[in-house]
């Protein structure tokens, strides 16, 4: 497994020179377990989930020369010991774009091997090729819109405090979605911006002040699984439900889009891959 490093040491920010011959040690891995210690999560996770990341710019020559390309879809366990930086993951993808490859399968076993590497851990990963482009579906997250709520807000940091829940009140099993987070690159301050979809059993959740504390994130610096992992947390602990599923889609950037999913549904299913219109 590849010694994970730290964020300010990764490519983010940085000028890059594009490589276009195959450099599997571009691949820049960053432990989980720093940002976690900072939610508390020391000892076992309150959830399990996934990472889907969808690679749309992904090409490479086959043996005669010819450009090939592909969209990947890489699936990596949430208990996984690192992420892989985006720009690191862009950068690797594009080393692959004067290599010569016999096949797809070829690309698809060093793709399994160097980010299972990367990640710590053994990554699911497809390849969707063009004659199968036509069967990729789109869907938006299914839930009751946050947004339709007309609130006032002047602060852009999570802040748990906004999280309430009547404890008083019968359980509801509710579906509550928004397509107002926004938070920033850990390292470059950049804006990410995604969707999220919140599923809870338990004490409802007062909506106005979920709405306010998911737009805090405005001017939060985390990558797209903290975020994630933060938002879980807060309201795991503030609100206390006996169930809870969080999904954000973000929007891609450089031709990739990060999807974290975290859960403590005892039966749940990864979710669907499904691209948002933003996506």
């Amino acid at each position: 497994m590849t010694t994970p490093n730290h964020p300010q040491a990764s490519p983010l920010g940085k000028a890059a020179t594009y490589r276009s011959q195959y450099a599997p040690e571009l691949l820049f891995p960053i432990a989980r377990a720093d940002k976690r210690a900072e939610l508390g999560l020391t000892s076992g996770l309150p959830f399990f989930g996934l990472d889907i990341w969808n690679a749309y710019e992904v090409s490479w020559l086959n043996l005669r020369g010819k450009p090939q390309i592909a969209i990947a879809t890489l699936t990596v366990a949430a208990d996984s010991p690192n992420i892989v930086e985006s720009k690191s993951f862009k950068l690797y993808l594009n080393s692959f774009n004067q290599t010569r490859l016999p096949d797809a399968n070829a690309l698809l076993a060093l793709l399994q091997a160097d980010l299972s590497d990367g990640f710590g851990a053994p990554v699911q990963i497809k390849l969707t090729l063009p004659e199968q482009f036509a069967q990729l579906r789109m869907g938006e997250l299914e839930g009751q819109l946050l947004d339709r709520l007309d609130i006032e807000i002047d602060h852009y940091q999570p802040d748990p405090v906004l999280l309430r829940a009547d404890a008083d009140a019968v359980a509801v099993d509710e579906t509550l979605v928004s397509h107002l987070l926004k938070s920033n690159c850990l390292v470059t301050g950049q804006p990410d911006w995604g969707s999220v979809q919140i599923r809870y059993v338990g004490a409802p959740i007062d909506q106005e002040g979920l709405l306010r504390y998911l737009i805090g994130f405005r001017e939060h610096n985390e990558f797209h699984e903290q975020c994630v992992e933060r938002i879980f947390v807060d309201i795991w602990r503030t609100c206390k439900p006996q169930k809870l599923a969080v999904l954000a889609r973000y929007t891609r950037r450089g031709g990739l889009d990060i999807n974290p999913w975290r859960s403590n549904f005892s039966s749940a299913q990864g979710p669907l891959n499904l691209r948002g219109a933003r996506q």
